[in-house]
């Protein structure tokens, strides 16, 4: 496959996605279904946050990672919350969680990339400081997360939390949430730590370089500042 096919192939699938949740919201409006027709559309705009961030700030965000993104938020929200996925199995919601610990670690190795290449941020990237930061980014937001759920529960009458049967205060199911979150966050931490100290080629650092190719802008200050450096 060459480099210009596989961009095609995973903006594609992003656009299927997408008309997948379009066809969710012609059927909710067929049905008269107003509240679930309003979610849906409320979807799908998320799905094109990615594509409006990166136009807006100039920022290249690898194929890839954009269609993981948007393939997330179809999961979770999309199937999970107006399909009743979450009902229908129950290791949906364990298995997003999962899934969301390891994007998250993803975006905190391009976090402290960025924050490395940046030369008003002193910051010297190190393996394992990129595997800790990586982890405890990842934890932070799924953290915070279970606190937006909650809020939106007590505060709203929402079912966000979905407490498990017999756990009326959905204290066990935030527990398993947060753990799976810090599983799938260790893993892509310990991945990132593994291959940078081995200095091996990997999906992950293969999406971190082209990030850093395809957004030279951000990476431009600190590069003339080595190369002073190695002038003087």
């Amino acid at each position: 496959m060459s480099t210009q096919e596989g961009p095609s192939i995973h903006r594609g699938l992003t656009l299927v996605l997408q008309a997948l949740v379009l066809v969710g919201l012609c059927v909710s409006l067929y049905e008269r279904q107003w509240q679930n027709a309003a979610t849906v559309a409320a979807i799908f705009c998320v799905t094109l946050i990615p594509q409006a961030f990166s136009r807006r700030f100039d920022i290249h965000v690898p194929a890839e990672l954009e269609l993981l993104t948007i393939a997330f938020v179809f999961a979770a929200l999309f199937l999970g919350e107006t399909r009743d996925y979450y009902g229908k199995f129950w290791w949906w919601d364990i298995a997003l969680h999962t899934t969301s610990g390891g994007l998250l670690g993803i975006l905190g190795v391009l976090l402290i990339y960025v924050l490395n290449e940046d030369p008003r941020v002193d910051v010297h990237l190190r393996p394992g400081f990129v595997a800790f930061f990586a982890f405890c980014f990842a934890m932070t937001v799924g953290a915070l997360w279970e606190i937006f759920e909650f809020f939106m529960d007590q505060a709203f009458g929402m079912n966000m939390q979905k407490p498990m049967l017999g756990d009326e205060s959905g204290l066990t199911d935030t527990m398993w949430d947060l753990i799976v979150d810090g599983m799938g966050a260790a893993v892509m931490s310990i991945s990132a730590y593994v291959y940078m100290k081995r200095r091996k080629t990997s999906v992950v650092e293969e999406w971190i370089q082209r990030f850093i190719d395809g957004n030279p802008r951000l990476f431009s200050g600190r590069r003339r500042a080595r190369s002073s450096d190695l002038e003087d």
